[in-house]
């Protein structure tokens, strides 16, 4: 970032909000004493039935219950969250006598538990809280364990959940949902397969790349996502090829956390306004469709916010010295693409089931998106239905 850039922003007051942060191997270990120290008794645990399988949530009941802490275990829940998931889920926590909630898993059961305590404790439906900062009354007191490295939901003030009846994946955006503890263990990500580990890998990629070049981005955001996109460049191959890479595990699981920071703070862009839509239409892993849109939105802002772009490039290992501005942007754009590639993603909707027939209804409701609000370039309805079109 250029020095302008930087007075730029700091001219503007913005906040950066982040919960307490336990990274580490092993940090699984702390989820009890993280649990009691915010006070719970008695813990309604969030997880989904991959991590049930994989033996994490054993494990954490194991640390609860070594400082006393007693639990209700619940994962009833899909990829993309439902609102029916969500209303069934906060069900079981009012009749359980629970006094909190801990999430063992990915952007999946870490969305559900966020959704979950907004209605233990301001009621309604979760459709009623879609948008920015709708929630009033405080929430359960909160601790997220994340699996995958790549939702960074977290860290994030972000709830995703799919509502049925519109087919709509509905950004929850507050404050209010930023966990009181992440804790973050590279050795969960050794149990998910290579599909789960691109998929969200390529997420976090998409997470620091938006955040980058937001409308909301600010200096200290602008750090945390670069540093996201070098970690990821570098280690996401070897992360997808062997599940016992500790090195690339942990570089991924600290660039998941920092994309997660960054987006979380800065929002996001057009890549996921459309990604959230399709999603909720075909109910696609989040990751992979980010994957294939990514490339294209980039092309599409690259006039926004060229010297970004230039940025970008070099975070991904471009040799841009000598190359002029346009080009060197290009070459980043290409390298995101090269990368995806080589971890296996899907290159175009069509690949994954989307029609064409789709693409009104798609870009009707993408414009609605509150992620949209922060893409550097100005796109309506005849831009995002281009941009679908072109990824087809």
């Amino acid at each position: 970032m250029g020095v302008g850039a930087v007075q730029k922003n700091l001219l503007t007051i913005s906040k950066f909000v982040a919960p307490e942060i336990i990274f580490g191997l092993g940090a699984l270990s702390q989820v009890g004493e993280s649990a009691a120290r915010l006070g719970i008794r008695k813990v309604f645990l969030v997880s989904d039935p991959g991590v049930v399988n994989a033996g994490w949530v054993e494990k954490a009941l194991s640390y609860l219950k070594e400082v006393g802490i007693s639990a209700v275990v619940w994962y009833n829940l899909t990829t993309n969250p439902k609102d029916s998931e969500v209303a069934q889920g906060v069900n079981r926590y009012l009749e359980s006598g629970c006094d909190g909630i801990v999430a063992v898993g990915g952007g999946s059961p870490i969305d559900v538990a966020k959704a979950i305590a907004i209605l233990a404790t301001n009621g309604g439906q979760i459709k009623d809280y879609e948008g920015v900062n709708k929630i009033t009354s405080p929430l359960p007191p909160m601790v997220v364990v994340a699996t995958t490295g790549g939702s960074g939901a977290e860290v994030s003030q972000f709830s995703m959940i799919v509502e049925k009846g519109r087919r709509v994946k509905m950004a929850i955006i507050s404050k209010s949902l930023i966990p009181d503890i992440a804790i973050i263990d590279p050795l969960l990500l050794q149990t998910k397969s290579t599909r789960l580990t691109a998929a969200t890998g390529v997420d976090a990629l998409s997470h620091a790349i938006e955040a980058y070049v937001s409308l909301a981005a600010t200096p200290l955001t602008d750090v945390h996502a670069l540093a996201a996109i070098r970690l990821i460049a570098s280690n996401l191959r070897e992360s997808v090829a062997c599940k016992t890479n500790l090195e690339a595990k942990s570089a991924m699981a600290m660039a998941s956390l920092q994309a997660g920071l960054a987006f979380s703070n800065a929002i996001l862009g057009a890549t996921h306004a459309m990604t959230h839509q399709v999603d909720a239409l075909l109910d696609l892993h989040h990751g992979e469709t980010n994957g294939i849109l990514l490339p294209y939105v980039m092309e599409f802002n690259l006039i926004s916010c060229g010297d970004k772009f230039v940025h970008i490039a070099d975070a991904m290992g471009v040799q841009t010295t000598g190359l002029g501005k346009w080009k060197a942007a290009e070459k980043g754009i290409a390298a995101v693409r090269r990368l995806f590639r080589d971890v296996g993603i899907p290159e175009k909707l069509s690949q994954v089931g989307l029609k064409e027939a789709h693409i009104k209804e798609l870009s009707a409701n993408a414009l609605r998106d509150a992620c949209l609000v922060t893409n550097p370039r100005d796109a309506g309805v005849e831009e995002i239905e281009a941009l679908y079109k072109r990824a087809l």
